[in-house]
């Protein structure tokens, strides 16, 4: 098998780490929007509203609200055929119940998506990427109350019924299995644990109530557009038995379970002994409501996408826990300490490939650094080129030896934009260098670093050209 004419090349944003104007033209608040931005890698401060004396990077994240045209113009000259960003579901319907959406909202992604298109760049577009209305969350409670599922889904209507004929490509909920493997899922659920709450229980319940609202969101996609292809997206944690013991081969299945669990009920179509058997290793329980497994059933997945970053290794420690870390001496690591394994792209497309027989779809992968801008304005991102270099010729491994059946590969943060952990600018992973700082200053100025000329090179070849 080799690379399909018709790959995805491209690049990956999210609205709340990217677009800014995080009041403009009615947009409402988001649960991104109340994290105040932090220093050394320290995790963000998360808020229950807005603090005027504080700094929060999603108001303005790198301002693609003002920038798109330009930014557009940048992906169309590096060859993109495809762009992956969020629609902030906040900019839609500001608070997150309401009957009516906004129309200035709507407006603006039209622009965006008239100005892909007229490249020839396909949208590729999550409908939920960390932006969950912060008023559902203060008012309902976040994912723990079944009515989201309903807010969710008028959203989704109004969207598929808007961009039927722009956009093709979609995925629902932003790396969903991070809901189970966080200790509080914020990010991606909403969620901060009140006392007396068993967290367990919370997670089962958001889990399940994400997942049928994407069965749901599937469903009505595919009859207002029989030719959407809608996804699930993961983040991938390939993990290895930290030795050949037996014990430590357990704890690495116990470890990727979480993970399966989530795959099981978007592209099977049903809770499997994987997920029954993690709930009782949770200590929670699951409440299915009538209708629901036949939701669950229908509403499955055309594809899944992931992002990969890292690998882990698991063992069975004290017998009493699992003991996970990424310090595996095999592997070098990146200046943010995460070990590069390009490999481990390879061993978890076929992970999920074997498990599913459905398209996958790289939608995020990339190397966070610090880049230095010379004297001359120029940004030799070398580091850069050599991790990708790796892991597009991993990627092509999966492909072109181990048939596993990939649709798009779009690097995360295809142009520089903030941390989602951290809020800081200094964590860069694009290849247009953008002008800003860890506290928000800077021009914004938008400059080609040498990756730039690299990507366009792979681009243009198919993958085939990685050199440098």
């Amino acid at each position: 098998m080799k690379i399909r004419d018709d790959f995805l090349w491209g690049g990956a944003t999210a609205a709340n780490q990217y677009e800014g104007a995080y009041l403009e033209d009615g947009k409402g608040l988001s649960i991104a929007d109340v994290e105040m931005g932090s220093c050394c890698g320290v995790p963000r401060e998360i808020h229950d509203c807005v603090h005027e004396e504080c700094y929060y990077p999603s108001h303005e994240g790198v301002d693609f609200y003002h920038h798109y045209k330009e930014d557009i113009a940048l992906f169309a000259e590096m060859g993109f055929k495809c762009f992956r960003m969020s629609v902030a579901w906040s900019r839609i319907f500001p608070k997150g119940d309401e009957e009516s959406p906004n129309e200035k909202g709507l407006e603006f992604y039209d622009k965006v998506f008239d100005e892909l298109l007229s490249y020839g760049i396909e949208p590729v577009v999550t409908l939920s990427h960390f932006e969950t209305p912060l008023y559902l969350v203060s008012q309902y409670g976040s994912w723990r109350n079944r009515k989201l599922i309903d807010f969710f889904i008028r959203y989704c209507k109004v969207i598929f019924t808007r961009y039927r004929d722009k956009v093709k490509y979609w995925l629902t909920f932003n790396e969903i299995n991070e809901t189970m493997n966080k200790r509080e899922p914020y990010h991606q659920a909403g969620i901060l644990f009140k006392e007396g709450e068993n967290p367990a229980d919370v997670k089962i319940l958001a889990s399940h109530n994400m997942m049928v609202a994407s069965a749901r969101a599937v469903i009505l996609g595919h009859k207002i557009n029989p030719d959407f292809m809608i996804g699930a997206m993961f983040q991938y944690p390939t993990t290895y038995a930290k030795t050949c013991s037996p014990q430590d081969i357990l704890a690495q299945r116990f470890h990727m379970m979480p993970n399966f669990y989530y795959g099981d009920v978007m592209c099977r179509g049903y809770y499997s002994n994987t997920c029954t058997a993690q709930i009782r290793r949770m200590g929670g329980t699951l409440h299915m409501e009538e209708g629901d497994a036949d939701t669950l059933r229908q509403g499955t997945v055309d594809y899944i996408a992931i992002s990969y970053y890292f690998t882990s290794l698991a063992s069975a420690g004290d017998g009493k826990a699992l003991d996970v870390t990424r310090d595996n001496p095999y592997l070098k690591r990146s200046a943010w300490n995460w070990p590069i394994d390009p490999v481990g792209l390879r061993i978890g497309l076929n992970e999920l490939y074997d498990r599913y027989q459905i398209p996958l779809f790289v939608v995020e992968n990339g190397l966070g650094a610090v880049d230095e801008v010379k004297e001359d304005g120029t940004i030799e991102d070398d580091y850069r080129i050599a991790y990708l270099k790796k892991h597009i010729e991993s990627l092509k491994d999966a492909i072109e030896i181990d048939d596993v059946d990939v649709i798009g590969y779009t690097t995360w943060g295809c142009i520089d934009l903030i941390s989602v952990g951290t809020g800081e600018m200094k964590k860069r992973y694009g290849f247009i260098y953008v002008d800003k700082d860890d506290e928000g200053k800077g021009t914004l100025k938008r400059s080609r670093k040498k990756s730039f000329g690299w990507y366009k090179k792979v681009i243009a070849s198919n993958g085939q050209d990685t050199s440098f």
